[in-house]
């Protein structure tokens, strides 16, 4: 059995409360973010650090809960939320069925981020009312399919779940589509922000220069792509090219989280280009 590493740390950026739960694993560690603000709590962090965020949450005067998407490290103590503290808690409608039932993804995730038992979600109406402001509910698809961000209209802070998380994105999961992270990133754009709150890098002062980095960079990427392809390389040989390292992840997942899956989004389009 291997021993969990965890602790949590709270800070506070202008009104938003920041609970910082970090986990480790045989060296490998990863970091989850729950964030607070006038009465609505935005994620829940994971169920391997239960104890910690418990504590986080009863200072707190929660009235409700939005989900960015439904990931176990989000919606981890979701449940325990409700029974504890009887608030709504809102999700994107197409995961409510998926709440519903306990958790079920591979035990590699379930020794870091613990056991998402099921809760009762509800859908989301146009806008999120709390009592200071009106929030925008954005549909940000790439990461999940069920992926939304959320917009502070008073204070212009953004929060935006799992869409930055890093400048230089080198793997992701089998199940995200990184041509739509990237349309994501731009229709954040439109919005009026300076200030980022992402659920795995943290407070962002400079948040809308980072998602104009992480834009430069995919579009980069993507250029690469496209010219190796046009030259007949194989989704193999393009990742080998441009994704020289083996990241320990990669292994740990049996390739559900692989550079690969960056190359296979982006040639993938180019098929799609090329039969219009």
């Amino acid at each position: 059995m291997f021993k969990l590493e965890k602790s949590i740390a709270i800070e506070q950026n202008d009104d938003v409360h920041c609970a910082h739960g970090k986990v480790a694993v045989q060296g490998i560690g990863m970091s989850v973010y729950s964030f607070y603000v006038d009465g609505l709590l935005i994620d829940t962090g994971s169920n391997s650090l239960t104890e910690e965020f418990q504590s986080f949450f009863r200072e707190l005067p929660i009235e409700q809960v939005a989900l960015t998407h439904s990931h176990e490290d989000h919606s981890g103590n979701a449940a325990w939320i409700q029974q504890h503290m009887g608030v709504p808690i809102y999700v994107h409608h197409e995961s409510i069925a998926d709440c519903a039932q306990d958790g079920d993804y591979q035990l590699y995730r379930q020794a870091l981020w613990g056991q998402r038992p099921a809760f009762i979600a509800h859908p989301f109406s146009e806008t999120i009312v709390t009592k200071s402001t009106t929030w925008d509910i954005i549909a940000t698809p790439g990461h999940t399919t069920d992926h939304l961000s959320f917009y502070n209209r008073a204070t212009g802070a953004m929060f935006t779940g799992d869409l930055y998380i890093q400048t230089k994105t080198k793997v992701v999961l089998d199940e995200e589509n990184v041509v739509h992270t990237l349309a994501s990133l731009k229709k954040l754009l439109h919005y009026d922000f300076e200030k980022v709150y992402c659920c795995h890098a943290g407070y962002l002062a400079d948040g809308r220069a980072k998602i104009i980095e992480k834009i430069a960079y995919l579009e980069e990427l993507e250029g690469e792509i496209r010219k190796l392809y046009e030259r007949g390389y194989s989704v193999e040989d393009i990742t080998k090219a441009i994704f020289r390292r083996d990241y320990p992840i990669t292994k740990v997942s049996g390739e559900q989280w692989s550079s690969k899956h960056i190359i296979t989004a982006f040639t993938n389009q180019f098929i799609q280009e090329s039969l219009r």
